[in-house]
């Protein structure tokens, strides 16, 4: 018999099989207790084992059992963080978060609100950007006025919804070349500056990111920070993935710079182990968030001057909003600082591991320098002349992760199909390394006929 640990990671069904196979539909009256368990345990069949330390596929995994206590307690308790009213511990408590991670990340004075992921809380930063640039835009609009920002080429889609949503326009957010370790060419970024001034356009925001979802480079943040200084452009910081290796003494120095940002969002459903959703949004200057969300200052049904001061939705887009503070809460107070350090730590040590077994190995390659716990490899036979390696790449990951023994992702950088395995889950050991290595390597040597 299959231990849990031994179960696939994945059924890996196709959804017209799935589809056959489920009743979906929902009906006049409905079904029963015991029907209701059964669609329960088709459910849980069904669903990717996120949790197990083989899965090596996202920027996410392992949950922690603080967290999970968390977010089944806000099921259970169902308020909302409009209003202290309805929601006073937790008001209380997303306060204590925001003003814990802001002061990790040097805004001594800043605010911040929890966020449903990175996307939301870039769309934070270029909002903030646009009306701190053009004061009054929330009435004007645009009004004809041509905005651009600039960000990496390797920088996180969510950047290009984000500008579109605002309505300034996607060809109005200029991408960036990186160098070769994946970092933002801040000698490129000035000369583009200078080119849109040129054709009469204004820039007004610089997206970096702290940790790519590839490569897990982090931009030069100093540099950046210069830059914006000098051309009055507001800096947001895309640290979504990255923002944990703040709470390390040994690897924050990854994000150094980051006080000099403007706005940053951080996802500790990432490597922090949150279930998900749990991401803040944090801005350095009090008062950024009471501008740019005043939508609801009119609101004489929802909001009351009792208490003006900490009603949670007067700061942010959302008014009915689920209290994602109490699982970090929990898990911060079960863990303490120290905790937090050690899970980093912990993972960024089984990364340097994983990199130095792709170093070692015959048949794989490293595409990129590490910097964080992503590890960008790729599998090349012996003799590799007349071999697609992008397609026995893109073929090997669809093998692994079909079989369900392990799960990791595939990508393209510069031109080339790279297999990422990312480590965030500290449970990850030498022994499941060196099996996924070996099933890369087995899986490639079959499909080459090496």
């Amino acid at each position: 018999m299959q231990s849990a640990d031994d179960e696939p990671l994945t059924k890996a069904t196709t959804p017209d099989k799935l589809l056959k196979q489920l009743d979906l539909a929902v009906s006049h009256h409905g079904v029963d207790a015991d029907a209701l368990l059964r669609l329960i345990d088709v459910y849980l069949e069904e669903a990717v084992r996120t949790r197990n330390p083989r899965y090596l596929q996202s920027l996410w995994g392992d949950t922690t059992i603080p967290g999970l206590a968390g977010d089944m307690l806000a099921s259970l308790t169902n308020t909302s963080m409009h209003t202290y009213e309805i929601s006073p511990m937790a008001t209380l408590i997303e306060q204590e978060m925001v003003q814990t991670m802001a002061h990790i990340a040097g805004f001594d004075v800043g605010e911040g609100v929890f966020t449903s992921g990175g996307s939301i809380g870039n769309l934070y930063g270029l909002l903030c950007a646009r009306d701190w640039k053009l004061p009054g835009v929330q009435h004007d609009g645009l009004s004809g006025r041509t905005l651009v920002a600039f960000v990496s080429d390797e920088s996180h889609y969510s950047v290009n919804m984000a500008i579109n949503v605002l309505g300034i326009g996607l060809d109005h957010l200029i991408s960036i070349p990186c160098d070769a370790d994946g970092k933002m060419d801040v000698a490129a970024l000035s000369q583009e500056i200078d080119n849109q001034k040129r054709a009469g356009r204004m820039p007004f925001c610089v997206v970096a990111t702290a940790g790519t979802t590839v490569r897990g480079a982090f931009d030069p943040l100093p540099e950046i920070a210069e830059v914006c200084a000098r051309e009055y452009l507001w800096l947001h910081v895309d640290a979504a993935w990255g923002g944990a290796a703040l709470l390390s003494p040994k690897h924050r120095s990854l994000l150094a710079g980051i006080d000099l940002a403007d706005s940053l969002c951080w996802d500790p459903h990432k490597l922090m182990g949150m279930p998900i959703s749990c991401s803040v949004f944090l801005a350095r200057k009090a008062n950024t968030l009471a501008k740019a969300c005043s939508h609801g200052d009119e609101a004489n049904y929802l909001f009351h001057e009792e208490n003006a001061g900490v009603d949670r939705g007067r700061i942010s887009l959302q008014c009915g909003r689920r209290v994602d503070a109490l699982k970090l809460w929990l898990a911060w107070k079960s863990l303490g600082h120290s905790g937090w350090q050690e899970r980093v730590d912990r993972c960024m040590e089984t990364a340097a591991e994983l990199e130095a077994k792709v170093r070692s190995h015959a048949r794989l390659v490293l595409m990129s320098e590490r910097q964080f716990t992503n590890v960008c490899l790729r599998y090349e036979p012996a003799d590799s002349d007349g071999v697609d390696l992008d397609a026995l790449n893109s073929s090997i990951r669809e093998r692994i992760s079909t079989e369900g023994r392990f799960m990791v992702t595939k990508a393209v950088l510069g031109g080339q199909v790279i297999i990422r395995p990312v480590i965030a889950n500290p449970d990850v050991d030498g022994a499941m390394l060196d099996e996924l290595l070996t099933e890369i390597v087995r899986h490639g040597d079959e499909l080459s006929g090496s």
